[in-house]
């Protein structure tokens, strides 16, 4: 799908209008559908809103959400301004990998979320950045400035946030894309076989429970790459290249596998008490406290100068703890 531009998306973001062209490969597409591929605009449900708003427009007439598309049609939309931000700024230290006029990169520790939600309204990456940074990108909504892409509360490494909305579009379209690098370290319950391979499994939204996904022929195509580091007993270290980035989408292939990351509540199943391990290792292991998961590695290109970037840091002092016993009991693996 692609599309031909006549204005600048930096344009639209000041107050003005943004007019595409559509092409012979995209005839056909829903109106809805389209939008919400292009620059400003963070998914198909933020394009649907716009339509219904009246900021969109089809050959000069008000849109419909489901319009099919012909080559030669005319999109022109409007971006609202981003509302100002009713969050509190919470000044705490932060562990800054990179940063300069565009973006900032972080090591995100365990326990913090990325942004308001329910149950942790402060305490997130986002009150974090705002004391630190002052402003961020307004796109994605006001509840989450800055934030390109997410780590689950529990999951630490590395992070980037943009610091205004052309560095937020450019990001999000390198995210969206699937030219980003991101590889995570893990600790899984299970003897893993062999030394690498492919998890291509589509996922959605569980029916029955909407905080988890599971892998359902016809969701989103989710492709999780991983490679074994080390072997302890029942436990193995393992390394995981993500293709595409769905939400918990390395938790629920290797859960989907038989191999459940260690400390997973959600989709863990509390497994370590049925692989026959000994009541130390037992508390090695739970003492841990959350899901044995970390962002390793971040690359991407700078959003201005197109330099590209590659961040990295190693796992936390408490996953290095536990891999330090596991070592200790099993040797080097």
């Amino acid at each position: 799908m692609s599309s031909s531009k006549s204005t600048s998306s930096d344009e639209a973001a000041a107050g003005g209008t943004s007019c595409y062209t559509v092409d012979a490969p995209s005839a056909g597409t829903r109106l809805d559908r389209l939008l919400g591929g292009l620059p400003g605009i963070a998914s198909r449900q933020m394009a649907r809103r716009l339509i219904l708003q009246g900021a969109v427009t089809l050959n000069g007439r008000e849109g419909d959400p489901s319009a099919r598309l012909k080559a030669g049609d005319r999109i022109a939309y409007r971006l609202p301004p981003p509302e100002p931000s009713p969050l509190t700024p919470e000044k705490v230290p932060l562990r800054v990998l990179f940063e300069d006029s565009a973006l900032i990169v972080l090591d995100k520790p365990a326990g913090v979320a990325m942004h308001p939600g329910p149950g942790h309204r402060q305490g997130t990456l986002v009150n974090f950045l705002l004391a630190h940074c002052g402003d961020l990108s307004g796109i994605g909504g006001v509840l989450r400035p800055g934030i390109v892409h997410r780590l689950d509360m529990d999951t630490s490494g590395v992070v980037v946030a943009a610091k205004h909305d052309a560095a937020h579009r450019r990001l999000a379209a390198q995210f969206k894309a699937h030219s980003v690098h991101r590889q995570y370290e893990g600790l899984v319950l299970g003897k893993v076989p062999g030394k690498n391979g492919t998890i291509d499994l589509p996922l959605a939204r569980m029916r029955s429970n909407r905080f988890k996904r599971a892998v359902v022929e016809g969701g989103s195509r989710a492709v999780t790459h991983w490679r074994v580091l080390r072997r302890w007993g029942a436990i193995t270290h393992i390394a995981l290249r993500l293709e595409t980035g769905r939400t918990h989408q390395i938790r629920v292939h290797l859960s989907h596998q038989g191999w459940p990351v260690l400390g997973d509540k959600l989709y863990g199943l509390n497994r370590q008490r049925g692989l026959g391990l000994d009541a130390e290792l037992v508390e090695l292991l739970e003492g841990l406290g959350r899901q044995a998961l970390h962002a390793a590695e971040l690359g991407f290109e700078h959003p201005e100068s197109g330099e590209a970037l590659l961040f990295s840091t190693p796992p936390p002092r408490d996953m290095a703890e536990v891999m330090e016993g596991l070592a200790s009991r099993f040797g080097g693996g």
